[in-house]
């Protein structure tokens, strides 16, 4: 099946034999199926704080010891989804068509002088005309113009303020001064680009950077990371047979968001903020998302403090009272329940192994009808269960329970995360020991005109972090405002 041509192609990427191999075989026997006992809620799994609790958190995390901060943000790939139906409407325009009045393209149009990007210089005085329509998506999408189809959405104009224009990145910037600064007045971001978009993002920042130092008062610590190439993923057809390209080479596909989990295992900091790029609001929403940053921070330092002083007394003397206290405490706090040990050694082995872990405190906002991955109570292959996100793709349609869970849900994901890295002897965990091989999945994709199949690793907040130490918080519904679409920027969060 693969050729020694093959072989010397996907050691040329950094891969392995073993690795394809192995990913060959997932595509024949697909993935396990997450066993759900329940979804995640208020009533269980799910922390909603009142108004004292909120300020013991942030106070919390305000005098708390940590050894360095990070923001951690998610930015590679170009926008050309957030502008998929522009790029119809265009279609439609250039072959003669007109745009009715509640198509998207049409809309753009009617509200160009709403959009930060706007200036009358490129885009004049909005008209109603199919002549106007077509001229401002082309202006917007294409060169000579914007040509925002292919940009990274990092570097487009999200928000107008009376003397500037911000980008997303900027906004990134203005978040993580107000509640990611380390003692020593400096900000440590990592930005996950596409190489061929490095160029554009030193350019937006340098462009901002010198007056935001100055503006806040900070130094700002930017690393670009980038998707290592031996992650990728080979494609296979529809009977499970290496896709091949015309010029007979293999193809390889990024294998999603799961890869960054080697990424983030490079950031030295002890405590890391994960939000994605299109995930930022207008300043003036800037105190809330602040307030529930530090929220998520304070309820994760919180935690990080009672395992590791569970675990330093478990050194001195794990007694069958504390084995008891630590049990009821995993259970009532992080909904981890423990399968019967055979003594008390393996008793604390279990425990030792249970508490000593990556932690992670996540935001979910009430479900009100956006994308994004649920909270769930699992029962995972060591019988133990435990908190976790799922994707709607890695739940079981034809399972009666799973469904059951599913219709009883509460809340979802926006992917805001606080994250504590090290151990409790001051160690950086090795990320990579705490992910589930079996917890990616498949898709359907094309490739010249031809169908495949890809695969996707356990997602970044999914399977990548199924062996953490997770805590659920509510957030409020304002501290979610992505731009998953261009028209997402008429609503009120990016709007002065």
């Amino acid at each position: 099946m693969l050729s020694p041509k093959d072989i010397k192609q996907i050691e040329e990427r950094g891969a392995s034999l073993q690795q394809v191999k192995v990913q060959i075989e997932q595509f024949k026997n697909g993935f396990p199926w997450m066993k759900i006992v329940g979804p995640a809620t208020p009533e269980r799994g799910i922390k909603v704080l009142d108004a004292q609790a909120v300020e013991a958190a942030v106070n919390y995390y305000k005098k708390a010891d940590i050894k360095g901060k990070s923001k951690f943000v998610p930015a590679s790939g170009a926008a050309s989804r957030m502008f998929k139906d522009m790029f119809g409407g265009l279609e439609k325009l250039e072959s003669g068509e007109d745009l009715p009045a509640d198509a998207p393209g049409a809309k753009l149009a009617a509200h160009i002088k709403d959009f930060a990007f706007y200036t009358p210089e490129l885009f004049g005085q909005p008209e109603d005309s199919a002549a106007y329509r077509k001229d401002t998506l082309k202006k917007l999408l294409k060169e000579p113009g914007l040509a925002y189809g292919s940009k990274p959405k990092g570097v487009l104009k999200f928000h107008r303020y009376p003397n500037e224009v911000r980008t997303a990145i900027a906004e990134h910037l203005v978040e993580a001064q107000e509640y990611m600064r380390n003692a020593d007045g400096t900000c440590n971001l990592t930005v996950t680009i596409s190489p061929e978009h490095k160029e554009l993002f030193e350019e937006a920042i340098g462009s901002i950077l010198p007056e935001f130092e100055k503006r806040y008062g900070v130094k700002y610590n930017i690393h670009f990371t980038y998707q290592d190439k031996a992650t990728d993923t080979l494609a296979v057809d529809m009977d499970n047979k290496p896709f091949r390209k015309a010029d007979g080479t293999l193809l390889f596909r990024p294998a999603g968001h799961g890869v960054l989990i080697y990424n983030l295992n490079k950031v030295q900091d002890e405590l890391v903020s994960i939000k994605n790029i299109d995930n930022v609001a207008h300043e003036k929403l800037l105190p809330v998302t602040a307030q529930y940053k530090q929220v998520l921070m304070g309820v994760a330092l919180q935690l990080r403090d009672k395992i590791f002083d569970y675990l330093r007394k478990l050194d001195q003397d794990p007694s069958v009272q504390l084995c008891n206290e630590i049990e009821k405490f995993l259970d009532k706090e992080l909904c981890i329940q423990l399968p019967l040990a055979r003594n008390h050694e393996e008793r604390v082995k279990i425990l030792r192994a249970k508490l000593n872990r990556p932690i992670r405190a996540c935001g979910m906002v009430k479900n009100e009808g956006e994308p994004g991955g649920g909270p769930y109570v699992i029962a995972g292959k060591d019988r133990s269960t435990s908190l976790q996100i799922l994707e709607s793709v890695q739940i079981n349609k034809a399972d009666a329970g799973a469904m059951e869970a599913m219709s009883h849900a509460t809340h979802f994901n926006p992917v805001d995360l606080v994250c504590c890295l090290y151990d409790y002897k001051g160690q950086h965990f090795d990320l990579l020991k705490y992910v589930d091989p079996d917890a990616g999945f498949m898709s359907s994709k094309s490739f010249e005109g031809r169908e495949l199949k890809a695969l996707e690793l356990p997602g970044l907040w999914n399977g990548a972090m199924s062996d953490w130490n997770t805590i659920f918080v509510e957030v409020p519904i304002e501290t979610f405002n992505p731009v998953k679409v261009v028209l997402d920027l008429l609503r009120p969060a990016h709007q002065g």
